[in-house]
């Protein structure tokens, strides 16, 4: 029987697109066009979301009714959205898709940013050279108010006070905190930082409402103390003390309530950080005779610095912006005032919107240094990794 060779069935073989196509982003008018659009018709859907269902806002409508169709609205519908576009996206040619996909997602939440961010700030800040009705432009005349005018200085000087006592505090009790935590077994280790995160869960006014009860102050002769400090202290024998009325130290009594909230999660992000430590690293400086104190001020410290400073910068940020904890529990009387309290009760009880907006700038200014240092320090990351 001859042989027969089986016939070699040849592949079809699919032209391949060169590589460059899709790693060279495609440009020209029309690619401009669509990225431009792409970005701006997320924001107008949502727009319109907002308008179809501007019975959100009505004090008649079911509550029932408006939860259900924000949910609907809000995380459904956005995404829907968002499912859409890139299916159109989808339908453009492949170097067309790859230039204005970024711009679906990106573009919206740029735009978004823009809006409520961008726009506001430069609003605040032409607000801060007009008068009290925004009317009228008055040049530096809010500026010159909150610098020499008492009460403007004495915020000025509470804030930074908190500024520089606050977040230090709080970074070295989180720290003396995550290195005796990191010392624990397991089990005695979660639960030391359960109890000591847990403040973070309440909220600014939760735990300034908690605290009211610790300095709670009664006359003498008007019944009994229910402050626990006032409890103790004439417990011991001494007469009730005016804990927030008692400058300046109720600064400092303020302070501790947020020291004591912050304190968790300094804890939390310095003792990732310390774990992060290479254990041959200190088994090298044990072996090389240090102590466990040099282990921790030569190596552990030096190792964490970076995380430090952005736990510090974050609180810092943190104490700018507080205003809770002043207006619940002094509203800001007895010299216990702060920039951010000053602002809003400018705006909000005094109807000045020119020193408002001027003690809006101010913290913006201050946190601006701030952002800069987060920058650097990250910078400085990315460049050694």
């Amino acid at each position: 029987m001859a042989n027969v060779t089986p016939p070699i069935l040849e592949e079809s073989v699919t032209p391949q697109r060169p590589l460059e196509d899709f790693q060279k982003p495609a440009g020209g008018p029309l690619v401009l066009l669509l990225r431009f659009a792409v970005a701006l018709v997320i924001p107008a859907v949502i727009v319109v979301f907002f308008l179809a269902f501007s019975f959100l806002k009505s004090d008649d409508a079911n509550k029932l009714a408006q939860v259900g169709v924000a949910l609907v609205a809000g995380v459904l519908g956005v995404w829907v959205l968002y499912w859409a576009m890139d299916r159109v996206v989808d339908l453009l040619p492949g170097t067309a898709a790859a230039a204005v996909r970024p711009f679906v997602f990106v573009g919206p939440a740029m735009v978004l940013v823009t809006v409520y961010l961008v726009y506001p700030t430069v609003q605040t800040t032409i607000f801060s050279f007009q008068n009290a009705d925004s009317e009228g432009f008055v040049g530096l005349d809010n500026y010159v108010r909150i610098f020499t005018e008492s009460q403007y200085l004495v915020a000025i000087r509470n804030s930074l006070l908190w500024v520089l006592i606050v977040p230090a505090a709080a970074v070295i009790i989180g720290l003396a905190f995550a290195t005796l935590a990191d010392r624990l077994g397991k089990r005695s280790e979660s639960a030391a930082k359960s109890l000591i995160f847990l403040p973070m869960a309440i909220s600014f006014v939760g735990a300034s409402a908690v605290w009211v009860f610790m300095y709670s102050f009664r006359p003498e002769g008007f019944g009994e103390q229910i402050g626990l400090l006032n409890a103790v202290w004439t417990g011991l024998g001494g007469q009730p003390v005016d804990w927030l009325g008692s400058a300046p130290l109720n600064n400092l009594f303020l302070m501790v309530i947020l020291i004591w909230l912050q304190t968790g999660f300094c804890m939390v992000i310095l003792s990732s950080a310390i774990k992060s430590v290479p254990d041959d690293l200190l088994e090298a400086a044990r072996i090389d005779g240090a102590t466990e104190w040099q282990v921790f001020t030569r190596v552990t410290l030096p190792s964490v610095a970076s995380t430090i400073t952005v736990v510090w910068t974050t609180t810092v940020i943190t104490v700018w912006k507080v205003f809770d904890i002043v207006y619940v529990m002094t509203g800001g009387f007895d010299g216990t005032q702060v920039v951010a309290q000053q602002m809003v009760q400018e705006f909000f009880t005094n109807r000045n919107n020119g020193v408002g907006a001027a003690l809006a700038v101010l913290l913006f200014v201050a946190v601006i240094p701030v952002l800069i240092i987060n920058v650097k320090r990250f910078r400085e990351q990315e460049a050694m990794r």
